[in-house]
């Protein structure tokens, strides 16, 4: 029996080990789907891997990539730089957002014969998927504090991305420099693209990953250059030649800027500052990668909904907007997002594993924004939140059925803001009263 076998995607010879691999995972995908237990992706990466460790290399080899990672943004931004790379061939990416080992698996299994990927990773993963892929391209969006019963502490985070990206020298790291975490990672790497994607939240960086000692912050200073977009300059007290690098790329309300003079309007489909710069780091993955800048731009504003988030629903006589946040900076920057002229205002916390059962976070959160709206809390952990908005002087009623707190709110336009499981659950009630309906 041969050794290898020819791959009737690709055309490539791969070994005997991995052809038994991407057949038990066919074989795995197509028996969850048949006893309606989901699409089977995840199920199909997790036996392939056991069958054939290297396969994440095997599938990624010979594949210009780019990965992206971060606390918040990973999945829009993944959406966005695979538009952006579209130019370039077919662009192999996840649809669901399923970012650590067995997902990537089932991501490059599906689509093999795609010259290019755009992979969204989980930060704790980016070492070794970086070590199995070669990224041409690595994207640091940003890293704060996540679910330290999962995750741990984020200067160790850092620090394991920094030993990563100096194993792979040729990678070009496009980094945040108002981030003061992604900064350090990046600060070495030989190659790198800073874009000054802003960073409203900088309770996790008050002190430098490097020394220890505070993190000096005040108005930027450049001239009027670049680094004013932001307004905001920083620098180690404990080292002054670790600072805020000079972008660059750039945004302001109205339009992204680059190297050589390069400036197009943009206006991306999906709300909020921080995906501004979400944008502006998936432009710059993608002409770090040949794509031309203009063509990108324009590729970066088509992506609208991403997996759920920001769509809207019709439930009965509300028009319901859906957003996901699921760490203290992520609630912060989706908060900000809020219509307060919206008929209502759901608000989601679960408390599973996948969400990180201490709550405490929200603490952090600066729910005091709602003082004038009228909110509902919801969720497993309904009564934690309704305790925070309390003293957060924000008027509210507790209604865990986040289905039945919706329908509490008058007619019209509801905006709903859930954490991660409490915003899966939803949808699928949501998509439940639909087929209902049909």
């Amino acid at each position: 029996m041969p050794d290898r076998v020819a791959s009737p995607a690709s055309g490539h010879r791969v070994p005997l080990r991995t052809s038994l691999a991407l057949t038990a995972a066919a074989t795995a995908r197509w028996a969850s789907r048949t006893a309606g237990r989901g699409k089977g992706s995840m199920i199909g990466g997790l036996i392939a891997e056991k069958i054939d460790p290297q396969i994440m290399t095997r599938l990624a080899a010979g594949k210009r990539t780019a990965l992206i990672t971060g606390t918040n943004g990973k999945s829009t931004t993944t959406r966005m730089t695979a538009a952006a790379l579209a130019e370039l061939g077919e662009v192999a990416t996840q649809a669901d957002g399923a970012n650590m080992d067995a997902g990537i698996i089932a991501t490059l299994s599906l689509q093999r014969s795609a010259p290019v990927c755009a992979l969204e990773v989980d930060e704790l993963h980016v070492p070794h998927v970086s070590d199995a892929t070669a990224p041409e391209v690595l994207v640091l969006l940003n890293l704060s504090r996540d679910q330290l019963d999962r995750v741990g502490e984020i200067n160790t985070i850092e620090r394991a991305l920094r030993d990563g990206i100096a194993r792979h020298p040729d990678t070009i790291v496009v980094a945040n420099c108002d981030d003061v975490l992604v900064t350090s990672a990046a600060f070495d790497a030989p190659k790198v693209v800073w874009v000054a994607a802003g960073s409203s939240w900088v309770g996790d960086s008050v002190s430098c990953p490097r020394t220890g000692e505070p993190i000096v912050r005040g108005p930027a200073d450049s001239g009027g250059g670049p680094a004013v977009q932001t307004g905001i300059d920083w620098y180690s007290s404990g080292d002054p030649s670790f600072r805020r690098p000079t972008p660059d790329w750039w945004v302001d309300d109205e339009n992204i800027y680059g190297p050589d003079g390069f400036v197009a309007p943009m206006t991306p489909a999906v709300p909020g500052r921080a995906n501004r710069g979400n944008a502006a780091q998936a432009v710059a993955a993608a002409v770090a990668m040949g794509a031309d800048p203009a063509k990108a731009v324009a590729a970066v504003q088509t992506v609208g909904e991403v997996a759920g988030r920001y769509g809207i629903h019709q439930v009965g006589s509300h028009s319901v907007r859906t957003l996901l946040a699921k760490n203290p900076a992520g609630w912060q920057e989706a908060l900000s997002m809020i219509d307060q002229d919206a008929d209502g205002l759901v608000i989601a916390v679960n408390g599973q594993v996948p969400d990180g059962e201490d709550l405490s976070w929200l603490w952090d959160v600066r729910f005091e924004e709602f003082e004038s709206m009228q909110v509902v809390a919801a969720g497993e952990r309904a009564a934690d939140l309704s305790v925070r908005l309390l003293y957060a002087g924000a008027e509210h009623t507790t209604i865990p059925d986040p289905m039945k707190a919706i329908a509490s709110c008058p007619p019209g336009r509801v905006e709903v803001l859930a954490n991660y499981t409490a915003f899966r659950d939803l949808g699928v009630a949501m998509e439940r009263v639909r087929e209902e309906r049909r």
